[in-house]
C-alpha cells in the first residue's frame, strides 16, 4: 500500500542546483513515515524546462520542480527544505499536499525562518468546503 504526497518546489534560476540537490536527497535519503525502512521516497522533476509545456505565451520566470513522493515523512521534508542554504531564499516556495487532502500547504523562508503561508487544515467537515452540483 502506498501513501502519496504531491510536492512542488518553485525557485529562481540561481537555486536550480540546490533544487536538484534537494530532489536527490528526497530520492536517496528522505526518511519514510511511520518508521518504515529508510532509503528515499521519490524525486522532483523540473517541469518548466524548455522541452516541457507551460501555459501562456511567455517562458516562466521561475523554475518549478514537481513529483509524487511515496511514504515520505513530510515533517522531515519540510525541515530539510528549510535547512538548505538557498541563494535567494525569498524566491523559494515549497508546496506540499498529503494524501487524502485537497489543498497544498505552502512553505516559505522569511528573515531566515521557515514559515507556513497556508492554513494547516481547512475545515473539511464543513459542507461549504465540498463543491456541489449547484455551486
Amino acid at each position: 500500500m502506498s501513501w502519496v504526497a504531491n510536492v512542488m518546489l518553485s525557485v529562481g534560476p540561481e537555486d536550480r542546483l540546490n533544487a536538484e540537490a534537494f530532489s536527490g536527497w528526497l530520492d536517496e535519503e528522505c526518511p519514510r513515515r511511520g518508521g518504515m525502512r529508510p532509503g528515499g521516497c521519490g524525486n522532483l522533476r523540473l517541469i518548466t524546462d524548455a522541452d516541457n509545456r507551460w501555459g501562456g505565451r511567455k517562458n516562466p520566470e521561475c523554475e518549478v520542480f514537481a513529483g509524487a513522493l511515496n511514504h515520505a515523512d513530510l515533517a522531515a521534508v519540510v525541515e530539510h527544505f528549510g535547512s538548505l542554504a538557498w541563494h535567494n531564499p525569498n524566491a523559494v516556495q515549497l508546496f506540499v499536499m498529503d494524501q487524502e487532502e485537497w489543498f497544498f500547504r505552502v512553505w516559505m523562508i522569511r528573515k531566515g525562518n521557515l514559515r507556513q503561508y497556508a492554513p494547516s487544515s481547512p475545515d473539511e467537515e464543513d459542507d461549504e468546503f465540498w463543491p456541489t452540483a449547484e455551486s
